[in-house]
């Protein structure tokens, strides 16, 4: 036995089980029940931190929110009144989104209606200016395809209501009928910022077309300065006072607008003055069609007793044919479609050349607008009268300014106009406009060119 125990101490088979490691299974085991305790406990942590942060937030809103809010409730401010209050306090955007310039407000607006996005018409024009049944019908007609803009000016400044404060604006819609072919906007501009005041609509398919679709003196103003602009000198004639603003007048401005090529001005094409109770003042911006030239006029409108609307009651064209005759001026003939009549109001007049009866390709364009005036109304007449420098005899410039007043009547005729309506005579050196000779006795040539000339008085 004791030999058999010391071989079993000393066997290989002992001496390797004594020498061999630990698993390490259960430690690592435990290590990770410990992290992922720690983790959890941080979530949890991390969790009802965030979660009181929200309700200490929702508790105690921000102060110029609060206040702003506070404020809409105590003096009971419009939607718009309050978005420009948190606009202030917290420079949160307005419900009604507004922009520095009021033609790219427009040309968003414009393209949101062609791509018939009207959630975004919607932002853009703001909740006051576009009511529900505004609405509906932009809707109407954007599913009908109308809403295509013109092209290359889709947006035209109407003119200022109030100066540098409010404005009108138009979205110029393309092959649409005249009359229904714009959409208006009113704007007011909040500190640098312009929003939606007004939309103003055309009448629909089914709906007459009004004279102007704005009856305030600027749209008065519009519909009429865009009606001699179109030659419409019938229209042009139904916002005027009759009585104070003349056909010769009237002509006169056609002729200015078409001879002299003249456009509105794209910035601040109309501008109030004055603006009162029962008196109004625009001042009209035109140039030339290239921009490269600039003139105004007065336009005065009044409210007459008995008669609710406005009227206009004067034009001032003096500056327009200032810069119309230094524009065309020329050669041997003189330039001034309008002068004054000794016997009030203004004249239409026609110049020659020096002995001369023939008319002039630009005499020729003044007498088509008359002979359209003329054919609209087979009743209206015209006086022609003949007049000569005072070079020559008496019995020669007698015949020449025959010859003269004869020359307009036969064009006028050839253009359509009855004879019967045209009155003829003839007055020779009688009646000149301009001295024809200077203080000194000597020959004046701009006052003889001044004196050859036929006068259309228009007995309307």
């Amino acid at each position: 036995m004791d030999d058999f125990s010391a071989i079993s101490d000393h066997s290989p088979a002992h001496t390797w089980s004594a020498q061999q490691p630990r698993s390490k299974a259960p430690l690592i085991f435990f290590l990770s029940l410990v992290l992922l305790g720690m983790s959890a406990t941080l979530v949890t942590l991390e969790f009802f931190k965030r979660k009181n942060a929200d309700q200490e937030k929702a508790a105690n809103p921000p102060v110029a929110k609060t206040v702003a809010a506070a404020v809409a409730v105590e003096k009971k401010m419009t939607p718009r009144e309050e978005a420009e209050q948190i606009l202030k306090d917290t420079k949160v955007a307005p419900v009604q989104p507004g922009t520095d310039n009021p033609v790219d407000l427009l040309t968003s607006i414009g393209n949101a209606l062609a791509n018939r996005d009207f959630d975004k018409v919607e932002k853009l024009i703001g909740k006051e200016a576009l009511t529900d049944q505004n609405l509906d019908v932009l809707k109407k007609l954007g599913n009908e395809g109308q809403f295509k803009l013109r092209v290359p000016n889709p947006v035209r400044e109407v003119g200022e209501l109030e100066i540098n404060r409010r404005a009108r604006y138009a979205l110029e819609l393309a092959d649409r009928e005249e009359g229904r072919d714009r959409i208006y906007f009113d704007l007011l501009k909040n500190e640098k910022v312009w929003l939606v005041e007004k939309i103003t609509l055309p009448p629909t398919a089914g709906q007459s077309i009004p004279r102007a679709l704005i009856v305030d003196t600027l749209g008065i103003s519009d519909a009429f300065l865009l009606a001699s602009l179109n030659q419409n000198f019938t229209l042009a004639k139904e916002f005027v006072n009759t009585e104070k603003v003349s056909d010769a007048t009237l002509a006169g401005m056609c002729i200015l607008f078409e001879e002299g090529n003249y456009r509105m001005r794209g910035e601040k094409p109309l501008r109030a003055m004055i603006q009162k109770d029962n008196i109004a003042l625009f001042l009209a911006n035109v140039e030339a069609s290239d921009g490269s030239q600039a003139a105004q006029f007065a336009i005065t409108l009044r409210k007459l007793p008995g008669n609710p609307n406005w009227i206009i009651d004067e034009l001032n064209l003096d500056q327009l044919l200032s810069d119309y005759a230094k524009r065309v001026a020329g050669g041997d003939v003189y330039y001034s479609p309008l002068i004054k009549n000794p016997s009030g109001g203004d004249t239409l007049v026609l110049y020659f050349d020096f002995d001369a009866n023939q008319l002039s390709l630009r005499t020729e364009r003044q007498l088509a607008i008359v002979a359209l005036i003329l054919k609209t109304d087979t009743n209206k007449k015209i006086h022609l009268s003949g007049h000569t420098d005072a070079l020559g005899s008496k019995e020669y410039n007698q015949t020449l300014s025959g010859q003269r007043a004869e020359a307009v009547k036969a064009y006028l005729i050839k253009s359509g106009v009855d004879p019967l309506q045209i009155i003829t005579a003839a007055k020779g050196l009688s009646e000149p406009r301009r001295p024809n000779v200077t203080a000194t006795g000597a020959d004046d040539p701009e006052g003889r060119r001044a004196n050859r000339r036929t006068e259309i008085y228009l007995d309307f």
